[in-house]
Parts: structure tokens; C-alpha cells; sequence
């Protein structure tokens, strides 16, 4: 058994604890939290800090780490879609080193799960070895062509059959945008899920996404005219393009939207009444200002109560993958996010977005979450902490 404390315990799951232990057995499994008078001092690792459960990512593509550095910043979405397919295909040894290099990365900042995109099956074996849970969203698209999605449903199932489904790991067939699947494609992964499980969607990045449902206008009638794609047959909806998701989507899966930079609080209400198992909603916030040089409005899901979670994005979009440099971003540049609620946000939040939240996600008695020490957080106390510069963290369990 270890027995842990710290000056302040946050349980993702209540208010912030003092002068407790948390006693963990040789699995990281919590059999019990104490008052620390009930424990011998000489049994007890003692740290100055805050103990919080492990990080959840929620968003990542993992298969794309091969790629660090290479597309530049600043670019827009478009123009930032069009550079990553031009260095998909690498050296296999060179990508397979990159994933491990980078789940490795993962695993030593206090991530515990991850929602992973893959287009391809180079992330399986790693995520079968790993010691982080993943959940992998195969993802499907047909630049919103009825006609190719039977085959683009065939071409994709071997990579679907063929993922990570050991030491609790899952997996669901997911659409990749609004501007990218069509309602055909988007009722065969519907037959695929049979309404169970989360299915991810990127939603909402760049503000061509709105023009192209609202009027059909924008960049990405070029985008598509770019790769000899007709949209003769698409018709504008009227609405933002969460709605024309939420028209095709099973509203019985949970649903993760992804990014929501542009999402308003209409959009959320929507979302919010529409989905029967959950709405959440993963931000990845450097990813955003990598590629848009823009963040979601946090205060329009703050008075939803919308349940946010926090994920990376790829090393393409990131300068690593690290939940707690989500956190002082956040905190960097909308510094109005309570402590507190980050900390939900990494944690408990993102582990019932991937339905891990039955052992993961919160310091309760019969999880094994895992167990991470935050260091060098500024103010005083709960009610004042916040992520800076200096903040680090130590995977302890």
C-alpha cells in the first residue's frame, strides 16, 4: 500500500480536501481516504502541493506525430488541411518512433486516457502496449458525396476491426466534420455504433464551416473545387453546422464535439437538449490558436453548464502534447475559468465523455484514476489558484 497527501487534495468529485490520505493499493487502486491523523507520519509520502486524478485527453491523432514542426502556424483551417495531406505518407519507421515517442510523452505528463483520431491502424499496437486507455474514434469521411460512402464505410472497416480493444480500451465509427460527411455516411456509422458508445466530431473551427451551411458560400467551395469535388448537389441549410450534425448523428450515443471555437450559445442550448446520453464538449485550445489564432468563448459553455474537457490535438497542431499546457493557456488568456473547474474539465469530464468514468476521472474509493502532484501554481489557496508558467506536474500513481 502507499499512502499519499498534500497540502490540498482536489477530487474532481467535491469540494478540495486537507489533511487526508489517499491510500492506493499496488495496482493504483484507492481502497481508502483517511484523516490524516489516523496514520502514522513515517507511512505517509508527503508533498507540497496539490494532488488532483489523471488527465484525460480527449482529443488527440496520435498517428500524426510523425509530423511535429512541419506545418506552419497561422495558416487557417483550410490551408492547414491541405499542408497535412501532403506529409500523411512517411517513412513506417519514422511514424511508429514518433507514436511512441509521443504516447510515452503522454503517459509522463499524467495523462491516464486519451480519445484518439485514426484514419489508419500504425497507432493498434502501441495502444494495445500502452499503459494509457484509449478510446479510438475511426474516423470516416466523403467530402459530403452520397454516392462514395458504401465504399468509403468498406475501405475503412479493416481499420476500424482492427483497433485496440484490450486492458479496457474502445473504439466507435466517427464522422470527421460537418463539412466533410454525407448523410449517407453519416447513417452507416450510425448502423456501425447501433446507438452505443461516444462518437466525436470536429465541429465548429473555422468560420468558412457556418458559411458553407448557412448560405454556400466561403473558402471551402474552393477547398472542394481545389480537389475536383462537386458540391452541385449540396444545399445550404440555414442553420450553423452543428445543426446539420445534429440532423444526421444518433442522439442515444454520447456526443464529443470537438474545438467549438465559433460555437454561440444558441449552438450549445441546441446541442445541450438534443443529445439523450450527454453533451460534451473537448477544447484544445493551443491546437486553436496554432491553426486559427482563435479560442472558444469559455463563458457561453460556463452559463450552459456545459460539460467541457480538455484534449491536445495532434503534434501536428501542438508544440506537445500536454494537458496541463491546455490548462495554463486557458488560464493565460481567459483567466475568468475557475481553478476548480479546470480541473474538472481535465479530469472528470473527459473520462464520462470516453465512459471511462466508472475507474477513471476523480479520487473516489474503488477507482484507479491515477494519481498526479500539481507544483508552483499561483495564489494562496482553492479559491485563488491558476495555472502559470511554472505550474508542473508529477505523475505520482
Amino acid at each position: 500500500m502507499r499512502k499519499l497527501t498534500a497540502d490540498y487534495i482536489f477530487t474532481a468529485a467535491g469540494a478540495p480536501m486537507q489533511q487526508q490520505v489517499i491510500v492506493v493499493d499496488q495496482a493504483g487502486k484507492i481502497v481508502s481516504i483517511d484523516p490524516l491523523d489516523q496514520h502514522d507520519p513515517a507511512s505517509v509520502e508527503s508533498h507540497r502541493g496539490v494532488l488532483i486524478p489523471g488527465f484525460i485527453n480527449t482529443h488527440c491523432h496520435l498517428e500524426l506525430s510523425h509530423m511535429k514542426g512541419k506545418v506552419a502556424t497561422g495558416t487557417k483551417l483550410i490551408p492547414f488541411i491541405t499542408n497535412v495531406v501532403q506529409f500523411r505518407d512517411m517513412d513506417e519507421e519514422e511514424i511508429s518512433t514518433a507514436i511512441d515517442k509521443a504516447d510515452q510523452e503522454m503517459y509522463e505528463g499524467g495523462i491516464v486516457a486519451v480519445g484518439d483520431i485514426s484514419n489508419k491502424l500504425d497507432t493498434a499496437a502501441r495502444k494495445e502496449a500502452s499503459a494509457i486507455r484509449y478510446y479510438t474514434f475511426v474516423e470516416m469521411f466523403d467530402f459530403l458525396q452520397d454516392a462514395a460512402a458504401e465504399q468509403c464505410v468498406a475501405n475503412n472497416l479493416p481499420v476500424y476491426e482492427g483497433q485496440a480493444q484490450g486492458g479496457g480500451n474502445r473504439r466507435s465509427a466517427v464522422p470527421h466534420a460537418p463539412y466533410s460527411v454525407s448523410k449517407e455516411l453519416f447513417r452507416r456509422l450510425n448502423e456501425l455504433n447501433q446507438g452505443q458508445g461516444t462518437v466525436s466530431i470536429h465541429n465548429q473551427e473555422t468560420p468558412p464551416e457556418n458559411e458553407l451551411f448557412e448560405h454556400k458560400t466561403g473558402d471551402f467551395l474552393q477547398f472542394y473545387e481545389g480537389f475536383n469535388i462537386s458540391l452541385e448537389q449540396f444545399s445550404a441549410t440555414g442553420k450553423t453546422a452543428i445543426h446539420y450534425a445534429m440532423d444526421q448523428m444518433d442522439p442515444r450515443c454520447r456526443a464529443l464535439f470537438v474545438h467549438n471555437t465559433l460555437s454561440t450559445p444558441e449552438d450549445i442550448a441546441a446541442a445541450q437538449a438534443w443529445a439523450q446520453n450527454g453533451a460534451y464538449w473537448a477544447t484544445c485550445a493551443n491546437a486553436n490558436l496554432y491553426i486559427e489564432n482563435r479560442l472558444p468563448n469559455y463563458q457561453h459553455f460556463l452559463d450552459a453548464n456545459a460539460k467541457m474537457t480538455i484534449g491536445t490535438d495532434s503534434l501536428t497542431s501542438n508544440w506537445q502534447l500536454s494537458v496541463l499546457e491546455e490548462l495554463k493557456t486557458i488560464h493565460r488568456f481567459q483567466s475568468y475559468v475557475p481553478f476548480s473547474t479546470l480541473i474538472q474539465w481535465a479530469t472528470l469530464n473527459g473520462a464520462e465523455a470516453l465512459q471511462f468514468e466508472e475507474d477513471l476521472g476523480s479520487i473516489e474509493v474503488g477507482k484507479t484514476p491515477g494519481i498526479n502532484l500539481l507544483t508552483g501554481l499561483a495564489g494562496s489557496g482553492p479559491e485563488d489558484f491558476r495555472f502559470v508558467a511554472q505550474t508542473g506536474v508529477t505523475r505520482l500513481v
